[in-house]
C-alpha cells in the first residue's frame, strides 16, 4: 500500500471502527429505561435485546447492527478514493471489531453476529443467505440462538467457496467463523453443561422479571 493510499485508508478505517462501535443495544435499552449490560445475558447484542425487550427493542437492534457491518463493507471502498475493492474486507473487519469492542462502553459490546452478517451481505450475499437459512432452521430445531449462530458461522466459508468467491473473501469468511466461535466461548461452556438459554424460555422469564 502506497503512502497516498494509506493516508486515504486510515480515516475510513477509523470511521469503520466507529460505525461498528455504535452501541445500538445500549442506546435502545436506555430508551426503555434499562441497561442491557445488567439484564439477561448482559450482552449488548440483538439476541439479548430481544430476550429482555421483545421485538420492539430487539428487532431495531438487529437491523441497525446489520447495517453497521453492511455500510462500511459495501460503500467505504467506493468513497475512500483508492479504487481497491479488497479494502472492503478491512473495513468490514473493523466494523465487527468495533461492535465487539466499542470505544464508548469500555470495549464491552456484542458478539459480532449481526454486524458480521451485514458484512457478509455486502461481500458474499449467497453465503449470507445460506447462513440465514441455517440460522433460522437451527433456532426452530434447538430454540438456542447461540447454537444457531455457531452453525450459521460454520457454513459461511463453505458456501463462499462453492460459489467461487475470491479466495480473499472465502478466507475472510473463515476468519469471521472462527471469530464468532471465539466470541461464543462462554456459550460453549453453557451448552456443554446443558445450561444454555432457550429462545422462548428466555423471553418468558424476562417478561416475569420486568413485570410484563
Amino acid at each position: 500500500m502506497s503512502d497516498a493510499m494509506l493516508t486515504g485508508f486510515l480515516p475510513w478505517a477509523l470511521l469503520a471502527y466507529l460505525v461498528g462501535s455504535i452501541p445500538t443495544a445500549w442506546l435502545v435499552g436506555r430508551a426503555f429505561g434499562i441497561d442491557l449490560r445488567e439484564k439477561g445475558s448482559g450482552n449488548l447484542g440483538g439476541t439479548n435485546a430481544y430476550r429482555v425487550l421483545g421485538a420492539r427493542g430487539g428487532l431495531p437492534v438487529i437491523v441497525v447492527d446489520i447495517t453497521k457491518g453492511y455500510v462500511p463493507a459495501a460503500f467505504f471502498p467506493q468513497w475512500d478514493g483508492s479504487g481497491v475493492g479488497e479494502l472492503a474486507l478491512a473495513y468490514g473487519l473493523l466494523a465487527i471489531v468495533g461492535h465487539v469492542w466499542p470505544v464508548w462502553l469500555k470495549f464491552r459490546g456484542g458478539k459480532g453476529v449481526a454486524t458480521g452478517a451485514g458484512v457478509l451481505i455486502a461481500l458474499a450475499p449467497f453465503a449470507a443467505l445460506v447462513a440465514t437459512l441455517v440460522w433460522i432452521g437451527m433456532v426452530a430445531l434447538t430454540r438456542t440462538v447461540s447454537v444457531a449462530s455457531l452453525a450459521a458461522a460454520t457454513v459461511v466459508p463453505v458456501a463462499a467457496a462453492i460459489t467461487d468467491a475470491p479466495w480473499s473473501t472465502t478466507l475472510f469468511c473463515a476468519g469471521v467463523a472462527l471469530f464468532v466461535w471465539w466470541t461464543h466461548r462462554s456459550n460453549l461452556v453453557r451448552i456443554a453443561r446443558g445450561e444454555e438459554h432457550k429462545f422462548g424460555a428466555d423471553r418468558s422469564a424476562s417478561r416475569k422479571e420486568n413485570g410484563t
